[in-house]
């Protein structure tokens, strides 16, 4: 797996994760597609390969593809799960357990190196800087 199929796959799994994909997500999907270098129709033809895979399957395949990677481009992969797991608003238990198992659990990666990646990512998208790493657990 490449970068960008790795994202791609990644991508799916965090806008599935909450059972609940929103429009707002799939419009942060499009332009994290075009800002890694790919145009839609190659966005769309990764995303429909790894829809017809099992979740599970598919997040085993993407973390082993990923302990492959450099450090930074593993970093930046979690960070964008945070920026679109966030482009709802907030970022759902499901969609935070998903994200800590695969930086945490799996790549043992520094949450600071995430934060500071998502707050560029959200520069470069929205012109302003922030960051949001954390759950909202609906009752």
């Amino acid at each position: 797996m490449d970068y960008q199929s790795i994202l791609t796959g990644l991508f799916y799994l965090v806008i599935c994760a909450d059972e609940k994909v929103n429009d707002k997500e799939l419009a942060l999907g499009k332009q994290m597609a075009k800002m890694e270098g790919m145009d839609e129709v190659e966005f769309n033809s990764k995303l429909e390969s790894v829809k017809v895979k099992d979740q599970k399957t598919l997040l085993q395949e993407c973390i082993n593809a990923l302990k492959k990677q450099d450090i930074k481009l593993q970093i930046k992969c979690i960070a964008w799960m945070c920026v679109v797991a966030n482009g709802d608003g907030f970022m759902d238990k499901e969609e935070w357990t998903l994200i800590y198992k695969i930086f945490h659990s799996e790549l043992q990666l520094p949450i600071n190196e995430i934060m500071e990646t998502q707050k560029e990512l959200n520069r470069l998208i929205h012109g302003r800087a922030f960051q949001s790493i954390g759950v909202r657990v609906n009752d």
